[in-house]
């Protein structure tokens, strides 16, 4: 068992103020594998003002030094991926066949970015007489889920470090492990004391306080859409920019002209990756209704040939919920559109056969589903599709658009063209067509009740930086 008892604070390992612990546990096993010191405002407060009391030397640090020090962070973080992969597989499950390529390799990646974004980017220009300065917002509050812990600190660390901001880091309370060898990594890494400092709390204690210390100059959070509110009510009196990467669910549309075969299958197991714990997820799977048997044939052989199981087999493709609290969220949610009279097509509320510890659901499917139904308006954040059938182009696009988040979207056509106006049309801040793989270098954000902001690319560390003009600049006073 992992005993993790002091936060990581001005460069040092420092006892918490207060004695709570909060316990991890393994969603596979339902065991503790950790116990974990909870935070309070106090900690808040010390992070907050060692961050604040690196802020003046480290903004003021040259962009290709702020890059040497992401780079070692990097190389970190690849060479302690074994330990990484380890923890965040003991936390929340993740599989092997998906921990160490996607929930340590692409943090690696965005770190790897952010170190070239630093010595690439212009942070000075010069319009007429005027000199243009983008330089570093100043303290930020980063809060995290448990859905892909290391992945959603990485796009919110690493910019920021390019952009030259200090930090205080909250992961999820319920999948902290991996943040801890972080900051290890961090330490080992030579980084100033009070750059980056961590403390592990739960939303209404430490989240608050991050989010509505004076001190603290931008929030950035990643969770739910009633998390992101909270922050931003948090926020509002001390006028702080607030960054929200929040819920979704987002539509795929199967045009007419799509390889079934090829789209659908790809779009059930995109909806069940991560074991359904996406924000970004293709959950709902909008269907030419005249293809309608066609498809669904397609889709109950897909999810016959998902694995779920121990995330320590490599075979396993979809492991279990990451926590109990969302177990029990997942299962109420398919019950409601059972009740709401939604046509089961695959899957249901029991656990799969010969998984009987565990958070384990099975992969489900619904038909004939309505838009105006629960199961199609909010998020399940597990393995749960909704098959909406459609029968035009622009009922499609409807349906797509009826909805009060915006985060995501997919459109899967034969002709490119065609899946282009479509995805055109549709209101998200991010649209995959044809099953285009993930581009992280890509911005990320949605519209609406998904957030404000983008992650990702120049445009995520642009959310780190202010713009500053010096006028008069190349003027000579006579």
């Amino acid at each position: 068992m992992w005993v993790k008892d002091k936060f990581y604070i001005n460069g040092e390992w420092q006892a918490p103020q207060g004695s709570d612990v909060a316990e991890v546990f393994n969603p596979a096993t339902e065991e503790v594998v950790a116990k974990v010191a909870m935070g309070n405002a106090a900690d808040v407060d010390a992070a907050v003002m060692a961050a604040r009391g690196a802020f003046d030397s480290w903004s003021q640090t040259s962009p290709q030094e702020r890059a040497a020090y992401i780079d070692k962070i990097a190389e970190g973080l690849e060479a302690r991926t074994d330990d990484l992969a380890e923890v965040i597989s003991a936390e929340m499950g993740s599989p092997a066949s998906l921990v160490k390529p996607t929930q340590v390799g692409n943090p690696v990646f965005t770190f790897k970015e952010a170190a070239q974004l630093a010595r690439d980017f212009e942070f000075e220009s010069d319009l007429g007489k005027t000199h243009i300065v983008r330089e570093a917002i100043g303290v930020c509050s980063l809060i995290t889920p448990w859905n892909f812990p290391l992945n959603q600190i990485a796009g919110k660390m690493a910019p920021a470090l390019a952009a030259g901001c200090t930090m205080v880091l909250k992961p999820s309370e319920l999948a902290p492990l991996d943040a801890f060898i972080l900051a290890e990594i961090v330490d080992a890494a030579g980084l100033p004391p009070g750059v980056f400092n961590l403390v592990v709390g739960d939303g209404p204690v430490v989240g608050e306080a991050m989010a509505s210390h004076p001190e603290v100059d931008m929030v950035s959070i990643t969770g739910s859409t009633r998390a992101g509110a909270a922050v931003a009510v948090a926020a509002a009196p001390t006028i702080k920019r607030v960054g929200q990467e929040l819920g979704g669910k987002s539509a795929n549309i199967i045009l007419d002209d799509a390889n079934f075969a090829k789209a659908v299958k790809g779009g059930v197991r995109t909806a069940m990756f991560n074991t359904g714990q996406a924000c970004n997820g293709p959950t709902r799977m909008l269907i030419p209704r005249k293809f309608q048997k066609e498809i669904e044939d397609i889709v109950v052989s897909t999810v016959a040939s998902i694995v779920v199981g121990s995330p320590q087999d490599k075979a396993t493709y979809m492991g279990p919920i990451a926590n109990n609290a969302q177990y029990q969220r997942v299962l109420t949610f398919i019950q409601r559109g059972i009740d709401e009279g939604a046509q089961l097509l695959t899957g249901g509320v029991e656990k799969p056969e010969g998984l009987d510890t565990g958070y384990y659901v099975k992969p489900t499917v619904f038909t004939n589903v309505s838009n105006d139904m629960f199961i199609a308006r909010e998020e399940a954040f597990g393995p749960v599709l909704a098959l909406i059938p459609y029968d035009s182009d622009d009922e499609a696009v409807a349906i797509a658009n009826d909805n009060p988040y915006g985060l995501s979207s997919y459109v899967q056509s034969g002709d490119l063209e065609h899946a282009k106006r479509v995805g055109r049309r549709i209101r998200s801040g991010h649209v995959e067509l044809n099953g285009a793989r993930w581009d992280q270098s890509a911005p990320f954000g949605g519209y609406r009740m998904s957030g404000n902001g983008r992650e990702h690319g120049v445009w995520g560390m642009e959310e780190y930086l202010e713009t500053k003009a010096l006028l008069g600049y190349n003027v000579v006073s006579e």
